[in-house]
């Protein structure tokens, strides 16, 4: 592979770098507390309609859903540019990274064209409900259930571990529609309103102070018929649409443009006189050798996309290797700051690296644990023979939990 760009390719950078850095610093800045605060929603939004408004929501959709028909080298290279900038969009990754392209693989054309150009232009918010307290690792074992009442569905059931569901407007949910079939093919994907009767959500407070995750209740939530996503009982083949793409967007990381946190740490031990110490640096350059080598995956990635490919499961070397990456990163960090880094009135600039190792264990669940991205990779990426499955064969109803 060439890492240099062609002319073209440069002439684009240009153009998106020019628009950047006219546009970013209005929105940029570390806003008022995490992605769910009222300041940074409004921030976020702003942006995202900035960037659809100029067609750099989605570069490579068709014009009616604010792209430009371009190129997926387009997209990466826009990625790698905006990354450079501290502009507000955690909000909306659930929604562009995973939710849009399901629904433009998946739905229906009145569900893309209600909902695709809202979504992209950042009018409505979006996460995702799949992992529930008795199915997490094992999503496809889930228990919720929806039930055909005429041209309704009512929902029942619980979700667990949902990223932003206190802010969302819609949502992507899997739910059991017949129990008597094999627990993959009785699963059915709807798009369900978060602020509908019946729907309850509360915050989980995390260890780091943030509270970016929730429970979801549902009791008897009505759901219209032309609200399924795909086909009735065929939801793990949309979940599976889904999981791949949230893979690609955890794991690819854009591309590696910006200044990475490696970077950001290298001038932390710099800055506090810590550079000199002899297992910080061999420290130091272990993760800096790691982060190349994520970045050169997510190219990887990347590449596939920008040739048309749907995501594979590729998606999840990037996604263990990266999470792996943020562990070490927070341990490194506490040893180079020490006592400052748990001490907020006498931490000052540097108390906020301790939030990469309070984070940590939250990257090793999320988007699949390291445990099932080691089976997929084993399995789909090696060929090794599959984990057992005592419930190949079984109706779901009749699996022992």
């Amino acid at each position: 592979m060439d890492f240099n760009d062609t002319a073209e390719q440069a002439a684009w950078r240009e153009e998106y770098r020019a628009w950047l850095e006219e546009n970013a610093p209005k929105v940029a800045g570390e806003g008022s507390g995490e992605f769910t605060s009222a300041d940074y929603i409004k921030r976020a939004k702003k942006w995202q309609a900035k960037k659809y408004d100029a067609g750099f929501a989605k570069i490579t959709w068709e014009p009616e859903f604010g792209g430009r028909g371009g190129t997926g080298m387009q997209q990466v290279i826009f990625g790698q540019e905006e990354g450079k900038h501290h502009v507000p969009g955690d909000a909306f990754v659930i929604g562009l990274g995973m939710i849009a392209p399901t629904l433009r693989a998946c739905g229906t054309d009145a569900q893309k064209e209600r909902y695709l150009t809202k979504l992209l232009r950042g009018e409505e918010i979006w996460c995702q409900l799949f992992s529930e307290p008795g199915a997490g690792s094992d999503v496809a074992s889930l228990s919720m259930t929806a039930v055909r009442d005429g041209d309704e569905w009512i929902l029942n059931g619980q979700k667990v571990w949902t990223s932003g569901a206190q802010i969302a407007d819609y949502g992507e949910v899997i739910c059991r529609t017949n129990p008597d079939a094999e627990k993959h093919k009785g699963i059915t994907a709807f798009i369900v309103d978060m602020k509908a009767p019946g729907v309850t959500i509360k915050p989980l407070k995390q260890m780091n102070g943030g509270a970016m995750f929730n429970e979801v209740f549902f009791d008897d939530v009505r759901v219209a018929h032309d609200h399924v996503i795909g086909d009735v009982n065929e939801g793990w083949t949309v979940a599976i649409t889904t999981l791949m793409n949230e893979r690609v967007a955890i794991g690819s990381g854009g591309g590696g443009g910006g200044r990475g946190s490696v970077h950001d740490l290298i001038d932390l031990a710099q800055r506090r006189g810590a550079a000199g110490d002899p297992i910080l640096r061999q420290g130091l350059a272990r993760l800096y050798t790691k982060s190349r080598i994520s970045k050169f995956l997510g190219m990887r990635t990347l590449t596939a996309a920008a040739q048309g490919k749907v995501p594979g499961p590729e998606g999840s070397i990037g996604k263990l290797f990266g999470a792996r990456i943020y562990t070490e990163m927070g341990e490194l960090a506490l040893a180079i700051v020490g006592p400052a880094g748990v001490a907020g009135g006498a931490g000052g600039d540097d108390f906020h690296w301790h939030q990469p190792l309070l984070g940590a264990p939250a990257a090793h669940i999320a988007g699949g644990s390291d445990e099932v991205m080691k089976n997929i990779i084993g399995e789909r990426v090696l060929g090794l023979p599959g984990e057992p499955r005592v419930d190949k064969g079984i109706a779901w109803k009749e699996v022992r939990r």
